[in-house]
């Protein structure tokens, strides 16, 4: 099994930072992708920005230029950078990673337990 933890979420005033790590761990071959996503009540979960284990990364237009995502592959973790935050980023923000487990032939999704980000005006 894979688990991943996040930790870094709380409470920030607008305008404010952040920093969002998760962190790899259990019987796993390799990574591949991993990313942040956020849900906020009433809305659907959203993709914020993912990197690949070769350190390509992609963003949500939402974040883009606000947020920035980084990996340390050799820690199997995962940042999030949040920068310049608003209210409407308030939200439970999920890692994910794409990982191939022993035993297993392919690359499975993994979640996290999500961290709450909460943004005061």
């Amino acid at each position: 099994q894979v688990q991943l933890v996040e930790s870094g979420g709380g409470l920030v005033q607008a305008g404010g930072s952040l920093r969002l790590s998760c962190a790899a761990s259990g019987r796993f071959y390799s990574i591949n992708s991993m990313g942040w996503y956020r849900h906020a009540p009433g809305k659907q979960r959203e993709l914020l920005a993912a990197i690949t284990s070769g350190g390509s990364t992609n963003y949500a237009e939402s974040v883009k230029g606000r947020f920035t995502i980084s990996r340390d592959n050799a820690k199997n973790t995962v940042y999030l950078q949040m920068n310049s935050l608003k209210p409407e980023d308030t939200a439970v923000y999920y890692c994910n990673a794409n990982a191939r487990r022993y035993g297993s032939t392919g690359y499975y999704d993994y979640w996290g337990q999500g961290t709450q980000v909460t943004v005061s005006s």
